[in-house]
């Protein structure tokens, strides 16, 4: 009979696929062990009278590496928050924000909670409660610990973290730069909620620009037409998804949630899903498209591309065999364990791994960081002397074609969009994709110039510990 297969946990993936890349470095002994601990943990319980009387949790807030500061990482809210999920994830930040140039160390935090089961001013007094304990030890701060939304959380648990901060100082005149993915009114940044899943969207039309690694994945160098299933409708699923069909042409053609699939060969109306899911809770009941009870069983359909946007795990040493998706881009944080990596290499599956794929997140976090502290709006300064110059543009073409009889006419809509000018939302996605260009040439160039790199996942470590390496060098380590 044979054994069960042991899968490595989360924090174990991550150890493993940081050793594979770190094999491949010549790091001093010392170095590699600095980097790839996480430098502390701070688990705090906390009490809160709630429904007549005190109920406590368990929170935990990890620093993984302070070779730049402050520190950036979600706080998500979850019944399996643990300290070993928290100091995985909190590494991957670590090398997330070094592979796109983000200047910040990795931390992670969570709370044991299911926040579907209280109310929104019962969620306030947690929330208020749990960024009290983190702030006091400077572990929620502006210069040193910004946290983030993540599983469970929102613009609306940020904004309640950045008041109670700003009540705990009253004198910090950068209060509200303390904690990113704030809504607009308190702080935050036009296209934020939608940052992460808009990383997705322009890491594949960064990837689908190569030929040479499409060819790769066996795939055609185009988005338009092909077929993609999405494991995870959130925040994150959900813009990727909708981006993805509505401006790249591709067809979702099924989109797995906890109480099943659904499948639709001519693409499912992302919208109409989200909507279905919003009032019912779950996939199950909608009519326009085939409801597959074991959703799990629709990670194995074939497909061009699938995006898992959930869960960690969700392809495992169980399934990875069964994968016969061309191309995997890994919305979430590690939805592949370090097993099941193995075996869809050896298949041909290619990966686009989560440090890179999902780190539009931070990415925009970072912009917001820097608007807070700035204290102005991007594209406040220079908007309107930018629609002046193209104004001026126009005119004298108009005038030179009257002059010269030369009949010129401007197409349709051009002399509006051009003397447009850019606002917060344009220049923010602007800078997501200048970003996520600039960090896929980073890996790419690993992974193709060196014979012993391969894959993108071993590129991507291979780019974030030489930079952090190169950050502790410049400290003196």
């Amino acid at each position: 009979m044979n054994a069960p297969i042991r899968e490595p946990s989360f924090r174990e993936s991550v150890d493993l696929m940081f050793n594979r890349a770190v094999a491949l470095m010549d790091l001093s002994p010392g170095l590699e062990e600095k980097i790839r601990v996480c430098n502390s943990t701070y688990i705090v319980r906390f009490g809160v009278r709630l429904r007549g009387q005190i109920q406590t949790f368990t929170g935990y807030r990890a620093v993984h590496s302070e070779h730049m500061e402050p520190v950036k990482g979600g706080i998500r809210y979850a019944t399996n928050v643990n300290q070993d999920e928290v100091e995985a994830l909190a590494a991957l930040m670590t090398y997330k924000c070094a592979l796109v140039e983000a200047p910040f160390g990795g931390s992670k935090g969570g709370l044991c909670i299911d926040p579907r089961q209280y109310d929104e001013h019962e969620l306030e007094l947690i929330t208020r409660r749990f960024a009290y304990e983190l702030a006091k030890r400077d572990l929620i701060h502006p210069s040193q610990n910004v946290p983030a939304p993540d599983m469970g959380t929102g613009e609306r648990e940020m904004a309640w973290i950045a008041d109670q901060y700003s009540r705990m100082n009253t004198r910090d005149i950068n209060a509200r730069a303390c904690v990113t993915g704030k809504p607009l009114h308190a702080g935050g940044i036009a296209g934020r909620v939608e940052a992460t899943g808009r990383g997705v969207q322009y890491a594949l039309r960064e990837f689908f620009r190569h030929p040479e690694d499409t060819r790769i994945a066996g795939l055609s160098p185009t988005l338009d037409g092909k077929r993609v299933i999405v494991q995870g409708l959130g925040n994150v699923g959900y813009h990727a998804a909708k981006f993805l069909s509505e401006e790249d042409g591709c067809k979702i053609v099924g989109i797995i949630e906890r109480d099943g699939a659904l499948l639709d060969e001519n693409g499912l109306h992302v919208e109409q899903v989200r909507a279905w899911i919003s009032a019912h809770g779950g996939v199950t009941g909608y009519a326009d498209a085939t409801h597959v009870e074991d959703g799990a069983s629709v990670l194995e359909m074939p497909c061009d591309i699938l995006i898992p946007a959930a869960l960690e795990a969700v392809i495992n040493q169980g399934n990875a065999e069964r994968i016969k998706a061309s191309l995997i881009i890994e919305a979430a944080n590690g939805p592949i364990t370090a097993g099941a990596d193995d075996v869809l290499r050896k298949n041909g599956c290619v990966v686009i791994p989560d440090m890179y794929a999902n780190a539009g997140g931070v990415t925009v976090s970072y912009f917001e960081w820097v608007k807070n502290l700035s204290h102005i709006r991007f594209g406040r300064m220079q908007r309107r002397q930018e629609e002046s110059r193209h104004d001026l543009l126009i005119h004298e073409l108009e005038r030179l074609s009257a002059d010269k009889g030369l009949g010129w006419e401007l197409s349709p809509g051009f002399k509006e969009q051009y003397l447009r000018g850019a606002g917060e939302l344009e220049l923010v996605r602007s800078g997501l994709d200048d970003t996520m260009r600039a960090a896929y040439g980073h890996m790419r160039e690993v992974w193709h110039s060196r014979g012993d790199v391969p894959d993108l996942r071993v590129a991507a470590y291979l780019v974030a510990i030489s930079r952090v390496a190169a950050s502790y060098r410049a400290k003196g380590l």
